[in-house]
């Protein structure tokens, strides 16, 4: 192989982690509060964004702390990362008029936009998205063009015979 390539661009990088991120949310919605494969719920293309940019900002901790934190530490941090983000984001969209969820049905909830109640939820979501996701999608690099190699053409000739 030629070289180590490129790295992905962070554009490319939020995108893995929104669909990631958007992809775990339909599952969690499928298996665990509807129960239902129709697939029908309070999903937004809203949570692209959110899972996009908060995917970004867990890759900045996991790049700054890596050598200097240990897991669990980390993934506390990321746990916190995630409320702070679903808060921030969920209080601007509640503004706009456009937040899919609201947790004020949970007990331990904070203007029905986060619960406490997931926190374990979130710290393993935060684990395997370190492992799973950042860690791998860190490492991915983008080759050269591929090009094919130049062949001969076959010469194709009637002959008299």
């Amino acid at each position: 192989m030629e070289g180590a390539g490129e790295a992905l661009s962070p554009l490319c990088r939020t995108y893995i982690y929104a669909i990631h991120g958007y992809f775990c949310e339909i599952l969690f919605v499928v298996l665990i509060l509807d129960q239902d494969w129709v697939f029908q719920g309070p999903l937004s293309a809203c949570s692209l964004l959110v899972y996009g940019t908060c995917g970004m900002a867990m890759e900045g901790i996991y790049l700054q702390l890596r050598g200097d934190c240990c897991l669990l530490t980390r993934c506390t941090l990321y746990t916190g990362c995630i409320y702070l983000w679903q808060l921030g984001t969920g209080y601007l969209l509640r503004c706009l008029g456009a937040c899919p969820w609201d947790h004020s049905h949970f007990h331990y909830n904070f203007l029905g936009l986060i619960a406490l109640e997931h926190c374990l939820l979130w710290f393993v979501g935060a684990l395997l998205l370190e492992r799973l996701v950042i860690a791998p999608t860190l490492r991915l690099r983008l080759g050269p063009l591929w090009k094919p190699k130049q062949r001969p053409l076959p010469k194709f000739e009637l002959s008299h015979d």
